[in-house]
């Protein structure tokens, strides 16, 4: 990746990882310029998803080296939707970063170039990851049970 890519947080979960993965490519000698995008998975689970765009990029990725930035890979499918539209955008290149990953949970072939930590399927919440709206601000990643 070039000293510039451009780093493309999904909202909401990914914004603490994010900040902090920004400081370090910057610590590393990195200058990337930032943007966020907020999508919204919707339907019905046996049939598939459908991911919409809720706030769309201010940047425009064209011939860029992008690093696309999520909390957690589970299903693959809303990471695999953004990757697919930054390409269709005209992106040189979309590599994804992820904090968490849930290789179990896959329903899409997708990859990350970059994960934090492979996890269990339990339901995570701390550093930006949430329950019902609830426990972003942890400075930790916990575990809850939901049952």
């Amino acid at each position: 990746m070039g000293p510039e890519p451009l780093v493309v947080a999904i909202l909401r979960g990914s914004f603490v990882f994010a900040a902090d993965l920004i400081r370090a490519l910057n610590r590393a000698g990195m200058r990337p310029q930032v943007d966020f995008l907020t999508l919204s998975s919707y339907g019905d689970e046996s049939v598939g998803r459908n991911v919409r765009v809720v706030r769309d990029l201010a940047d425009d990725p064209i011939d860029r080296e992008v690093l696309l930035v999520d909390d957690i890979l589970e299903s693959g499918r809303t990471i695999a939707a953004a990757r697919e539209m930054l390409a269709k955008r005209g992106a040189r290149s979309v590599r994804l970063c992820v904090l968490l990953q849930k290789p179990d949970k896959l329903k899409v072939p997708v990859t990350a170039d970059f994960c934090g930590f492979q996890v269990s399927d339990r339901f995570v919440v701390g550093y930006g990851l949430d329950y019902a709206r609830h426990f972003r601000d942890l400075p930790y990643i916990g575990t809850i049970e939901t049952d």
